[in-house]
């Protein structure tokens, strides 16, 4: 059994599906409108679970009732949440999410002040239990913590680069595995160009360094060189949590030993049929949905 934990935030996503994305202030009609677990690295987690891995979410929630219904939501897909620290009198975080007809979004995330940062507790985890830790840049110290507990095990580990305030130079340099979005890419290096940006990441770290560009696919260096899984063409409906799963999927496709452009092939299958279906989880798919797919490409 591929055994994966993820290591970040988890947040209630409140998603209102519109025509079009607002471009100006005003009064707009949702088509729908749906509330689902989300975050990074929880997202990733049910992904990997959908994907027959055992895994574990280690993170923070209020006791709130949108902290318990994340968790259980969690639990109901078999996520286990066993390390999850519950903040007594702590709000949990929530985001509010757009998505127009094309599958495009606007998120607005509220990171809850109240959950305590420091992350020293990670050290009382035997970590060597996982085949792979995975972990979002969105609770630093979290990331920080459990790469050097992955790191004194031998344990392989994951890094959800995406956009964050925070300088996330040391969370790269611990990884075995960088795995960038667009935007966390250029804040990260502040060039535009995918190519000069992933070799400026890769001076960072001993490791392997890829970026996701949508549906132009993602791009990765091998041994210096850039290499390019493209995009998988699907009917979009929503794109949220894409990059999310993405992630789930290459943990668990790495966690096998899989090649490096097996590992992102698999990835990228898995989360274009995400985005077939409304939600940041509904759409995820499981493995023989996944290699089915596949096969259609051979």
């Amino acid at each position: 059994m591929t055994r994966i934990v993820c290591v970040g935030i988890t947040v209630l996503d409140r998603i209102w599906y519109l025509s079009d994305l607002p471009k100006e202030g005003g009064k707009y009609v949702a088509n729908n409108y749906t509330e689902v677990g989300g975050g990074p690295a929880a997202t990733a987690a049910v992904a990997a679970a959908k994907l027959g891995a055992q895994v574990d979410f280690i993170g923070r929630v209020g006791d709130d009732d949108t902290g318990n219904r994340l968790l259980a939501e969690l639990e109901s897909l078999g996520v286990n949440t066993r390390y999850t620290r519950v903040v007594k009198g702590a709000r949990s975080s929530q985001s509010a999410v757009l998505v127009d007809a094309s599958g495009e979004r606007i998120i607005a995330n509220y990171p809850s002040p109240d959950l305590p940062a420091e992350a020293d507790w990670l050290r009382e985890i035997d970590f060597s239990q996982w085949d792979v830790v995975l972990a979002d840049v969105r609770w630093h110290d979290g990331a920080k913590q459990a790469f050097t507990c992955a790191r004194e095990q031998g344990v392989t580990t994951v890094l959800d680069a995406d956009i964050t305030p925070q300088d996330i130079s040391e969370l790269v340099a611990f990884s075995d595995h960088a795995a960038f979005s667009a935007p966390g890419l250029q804040r990260l290096t502040s060039l535009s160009s995918p190519v000069d940006a992933l070799k400026k990441a890769q001076t960072l770290t001993n490791g392997h360094v890829y970026v996701t560009q949508g549906k132009e696919g993602c791009y990765w260096l091998e041994a210096g060189e850039l290499c390019h899984q493209p995009g998988f063409s699907v009917e979009v409906v929503d794109t949220t949590g894409a990059g999310d799963v993405f992630h789930g999927a290459l943990a668990v496709s790495l966690a096998q030993k899989a090649r490096v452009a097996e590992a992102v092939q698999f990835a990228s299958a898995v989360a274009a049929l995400k985005c077939t279906r409304p939600g940041g989880r509904a759409g995820i798919p499981d493995c023989d949905q996944t290699r089915s797919f596949l096969s259609l490409f051979v």
